[in-house]
């Protein structure tokens, strides 16, 4: 041996030594991979949960179709939370009662579609100004002329037939958030080809293996998040930023901007400053762009569909609505901001209808830090935790269709944490109020022109993507009214 090391060139030496380092390397991997999985086991063994198949772990239980019913049903039978397995190294715990879902959402910890940690609050700073009232009131107008464009292309159809709604409210919410948000007219709406209309699909391949493959899916789809979107959907967001930086670039320009009617999201983004008078990098602007796109399109999308079919199944609950509605217009067929406060019914039927079908089912959180549970049990760092919002814990009939649940003095008495379709905690959604502003002003003028009915030969099936859909549409049919 010790002539065949005399023999070997310094070289072959340091390759050697490079090969036998990363061999070590490798094996310290896999025994601290080994010990973190050895004390995720143990702490989930306070948990107990559905039997798991030693290689697929709760996989091979569980399709897309079925997924959202499944964990539902597991959670009536484990309560407060059970685990979940993702083939045989990957565990994760399902949250689904308030108290845990408090305990998890009011922490730190690395999640989908956020940042973290310092980055996370300078730029949840920075964005509030964006959100307050007086820049949301403007809104509305903008809103409303989205939803009548949808509602016009409607009025056109055969009205024996029962119309598909999820895919023209998606196109109907993006030319909104367009408008809104960047003072950009798309005609996505009227115009099949216009640009943009394709991007309103690129959630739909990457979301549900996002929810399903959890740790190693989140630091893959990261990268996505930062890549993908802007190389195959977004592009036209990159114009839009790109013209308006080259107005800002002129402080006549950045004056004129700042005298606008009313701020849109862009100029809010592009004009804002820390403490220290530094602004978003391009990098930090661009990922706005596009997760504040995603969260107001394809989520309020969601939201407004499966009101309308909640409401379609209920015309007692529909019809007082409308009644609502009207007395609040009057003979007027637009929405004004102070309408919008004044819709008590309504907003019982929308936030009921947010519970059933909560447009995002679940949020992910990976600890970065250990937790104890008020019933004693504890979960390590590294731990990945999902909070599904569509529970049965604190609900008495739970499936049944009831907006009294939101009556005033029944929300009072309920858990606070019961009603999560934004989350809670520092970490809810910036932009709950735009979009029940507008869920209220699309159901509204709906309302005014069509009375909804079910289409009991197409019944939607739940499909819980990042945004839960329905796998065959949501088909209704709609009575002009006259």
């Amino acid at each position: 041996f010790t002539a065949l090391l005399l023999s070997l060139s310094l070289s072959d030496l340091l390759t050697m030594l490079s090969v036998v380092l990363g061999i070590i390397f490798v094996l310290l991997k896999v025994v601290q991979f080994y010990q973190e999985r050895k004390k995720l086991i143990k702490a989930l063994e306070a948990f107990p949960g559905p039997p798991k198949h030693w290689l697929y772990g709760h996989n091979h239980l569980i399709t897309s179709d079925t997924m959202l019913n499944q964990i539902v049903s597991w959670g009536e039978e484990y309560p407060y939370a059970f685990p979940r397995w993702f083939g045989p190294v990957l565990p994760s715990l399902i949250i689904h009662h308030p108290e845990y879902a408090k305990s998890i959402l009011g922490r730190t910890g690395q999640g989908l579609l956020i940042l973290n940690g310092t980055k996370w609050f300078q730029h949840r700073k920075l964005l509030t100004p964006a959100f307050h009232y007086d820049v949301l009131k403007s809104y509305v107008d903008l809103m409303s002329d989205s939803v009548k464009v949808m509602l016009d292309k409607w009025e056109k159809k055969n009205t024996e037939k029962s119309v598909e709604l999820f895919q023209d409210v998606s196109l109907m919410t993006l030319d909104s958030i367009m408008k809104c948000a960047f003072s950009y007219n798309t005609n996505c709406q009227t115009q099949s080809r216009s640009e943009g209309v394709c991007s309103m699909h690129w959630t739909d391949g990457y979301t549900l293996n996002r929810v399903q493959a959890a740790d190693l899916a989140d630091k893959y789809m990261r990268s996505l998040e930062g890549q993908g979107a802007s190389n195959c959907s977004f592009f036209y967001a990159d114009k839009v930023i790109k013209e308006r930086k080259m107005l800002l670039s002129s402080e006549k320009e950045l004056g004129k901007i700042q005298k606008k009617r009313h701020l849109d999201f862009l100029d809010i983004l592009l004009c804002t400053k820390d403490a220290n008078g530094v602004g978003l990098s391009d990098e930090d602007l661009r990922a706005e762009v596009d997760t504040f796109m995603f969260e107001g399109h394809d989520t309020t999308a969601s939201g407004i569909s499966w009101l309308l079919y909640c409401l379609s199944l209920y015309p007692e609950y529909q019809q007082r609505c409308r009644e609502e509605i009207q007395g609040i217009l009057g003979d007027r067929d637009t929405i004004e901001w102070e309408d919008l406060g004044k819709m008590t019914y309504t907003t019982m039927c929308i936030k009921e209808s947010l519970r059933l079908f909560p447009p995002v089912p679940a949020v992910s959180r990976c600890l970065s830090k250990s937790v104890t549970f008020s019933d004693g049990r504890s979960l390590p760092v590294g731990l990945n935790i999902f909070a599904i919002h569509r529970n049965r814990d604190v609900w008495e009939d739970p499936e049944v269709y009831d907006p009294l649940r939101f009556s005033p003095e029944n929300s009072a008495q309920r858990h606070s944490h019961a009603f999560l379709p934004f989350s809670a905690g520092s970490r809810n959604c910036i932009g709950q109020q735009f979009a029940m502003n507008e869920m209220k002003v699309a159901l509204a003028l709906t309302l005014l022109r069509f009375k909804l009915c079910p289409d009991p030969s197409k019944p939607p099936r739940l499909l819980p993507q990042l945004i839960l859909r329905s796998s065959n549409g949501i088909h209704l049919h709609l009575r002009k009214i006259h």
